[in-house]
């Protein structure tokens, strides 16, 4: 007693499945991955992205609180 033929359907979806993956694999070949300085160098650029915007808000808030209080008192 072998296993239950496939129907057309199944190998369809099977077939669509693995031209998927074959596509993926062919596009991923065409990715520009960086190196490891150009990673570095990327990463403290988001790293120093991040901290002038926190500090941007840090004053923006501290600004409006100082407005804030004056209003209230």
């Amino acid at each position: 007693m072998g296993a239950p033929a496939k129907t057309k359907k199944e190998v369809k979806g099977i077939q669509k499945i693995n031209k998927h993956f074959k596509d993926v694999k062919v596009e991923m070949k065409k990715v520009h991955w960086p190196t490891r300085k150009e990673l570095t160098v990327f990463t403290v650029i988001v790293f120093i992205a991040i901290a002038s915007v926190g500090v941007f808000f840090w004053f923006l808030d501290t600004g409006f609180n100082a407005l804030l209080r004056l209003v209230i008192q």
